[in-house]
């Protein structure tokens, strides 16, 4: 049986997403029960030169949506970069999850030979659906998505690898 652009796709999307707003409600549960202003661990990084928990959680949906809406032929929603709390990042990602599966199999599928340009301010990245899908969108999303769970974790959330798995 062959694995479709669908099926490698937005389920796994859809599945990461909801782990990771359990995640963020730890993150908040954890601030609130230590008394710890929420802003530390929204801000927080792991490095000086890396994006804070925010900036992550804004990528990864960013990347997920842009991603699906690219292999659909579709216009992505536009966020607007704005969160500042717990409760609005799990807003985005139940945004994000909600436009993902608005978009059906049948938009996706077929798209593995779709020419894809993505404008960085690098240059301009050229790859066919599938190897945007394989070798980009799903990449960065995980990049992401995991140092989100390691910024939490470095700053003592009780959060695991089954937490990060779903």
């Amino acid at each position: 049986m062959t694995l479709s652009m669908y099926q490698a796709s937005t389920p796994m999307f859809v599945r990461q997403l909801t782990a990771l707003t359990a995640i963020l409600k730890k993150a908040a549960a954890f601030a609130e029960d230590r008394k710890i202003d929420p802003t530390e661990l929204l801000n927080a990084r792991l490095a000086p030169d890396q994006f804070p928990l925010v900036r992550q959680v804004q990528i990864a949906t960013d990347g997920a949506k842009g991603g699906i809406a690219r292999l659909a032929g579709l216009d992505s929603p536009v966020y607007p970069d704005d969160e500042t709390t717990f409760e609005q990042l799990e807003a985005r990602i139940a945004k994000t999850i909600a436009f993902l599966q608005s978009v059906t199999a049948d938009q996706v599928d077929g798209s593995e030979e779709r020419p894809i340009e993505v404008k960085l301010r690098s240059g301009d990245l050229n790859f066919t659906g599938q190897a945007f899908l394989l070798h980009f969108v799903i990449p960065n999303f995980f990049f992401h998505v995991t140092t989100a769970y390691a910024i939490l974790r470095h700053n003592g959330v009780g959060i695991g690898k089954r937490d990060y798995l779903g």
